[in-house]
């Protein structure tokens, strides 16, 4: 599925994975986020971290009636304020998108699935 624009030159479509991937790499440059989460379940209650070139795996678009809504699963570093970091995550993205793509988001929906210590890395 795509994500329809029509601009005065014509119009553009661009993919959800292209979104997700461009959202993965604007929540990488968040202090205090450690990575994106894989969105299955949890494994024995430790969340799978994923690699730099799976970013858009932690990531879902849902695009409805012209509305962009992400879902970003996320990771984050012990002792850093959670919601200060979700936060983050939320400008960063919106403005990222907004900025190079051109689309409005919505909504960023934050899930943070786990938190890592040094010794966990």
């Amino acid at each position: 599925m795509t994500v329809e624009m029509n601009t005065s030159l014509g119009k553009i479509d661009v993919t959800e994975d292209v979104i997700a991937r461009i959202a993965g790499g604007a929540a990488m440059e968040v202090f205090g986020l450690v990575g994106m989460a894989s969105r299955k379940a949890l494994k024995d209650g430790i969340a799978e971290l994923l690699g730099r070139d799976n970013l858009s795996k932690g990531v879902v678009v849902h695009n409805t009636n012209g509305e962009v809504v992400l879902d970003m699963h996320i990771i984050v570093s012990y002792g850093v304020k959670i919601s200060e970091v979700a936060g983050n995550v939320q400008r960063r993205v919106r403005y990222t998108l907004e900025q190079t793509v051109g689309i409005d988001v919505t909504a960023v929906n934050i899930f943070v699935q786990g938190v890592r210590t040094d010794r966990d890395m």
